[in-house]
């Protein structure tokens, strides 16, 4: 039984250098001065984190507008990363936790309910990390559909 770390607001968001999807690395300190949303999803080319990450490439520029970069994590390759950045035009970093010790970090990787069964997996959460590196919301097990939407109203964008 994994016991799930949950971050909150003032929580000094964890630092991590990640490889991304065209084969950089991104680090959160390079954010440093500019607002963060930190997404985990499961897998990338999935029905689910295909609509999220379209919802983020969607509303991109409104929210980099309001000074906000966003960033995808999950376990997934770098390769798979960009192909689903190809496949699906994602116009922000996409960054390869394979070792899920980012998300575990970020309370973003343990047990959760899938179809009624508890299993342990990427639980899709959203992270908005303020300028110097601090946690300002975490929301966890989000929904897939409509929560960028939310996150929006929630920041106070729409």
């Amino acid at each position: 039984m994994t016991e799930n770390v949950r971050l909150a607001a003032g929580d000094a968001a964890p630092e991590f250098t990640l490889p991304t999807d065209n084969g950089d690395s991104l680090s959160l300190k390079d954010l440093r001065g500019r607002k963060v949303v930190l997404y985990a999803y499961p897998a990338a080319m999935t029905p689910g984190c295909t609509k999220q990450a379209c919802d983020f490439r969607d509303s991109l520029a409104s929210l980099q507008a309001a000074g906000y970069e966003v960033v995808g994590i999950s376990p997934d390759k770098p390769a798979k990363l960009a192909k689903f950045r190809e496949h699906d035009a994602i116009t922000f970093p996409l960054v390869s936790d394979e070792d899920k010790s980012v998300l575990i970090a970020y309370g973003a990787y343990g047990e959760k309910q899938l179809y009624g069964k508890t299993v342990t997996g990427v639980i899709r959460s959203t992270f908005v990390i303020d300028e110097n590196g601090a946690i300002e919301r975490a929301f966890y097990n989000v929904k897939a559909t409509g929560h960028v939407a939310k996150l929006r109203r929630d920041l106070g964008l729409d």
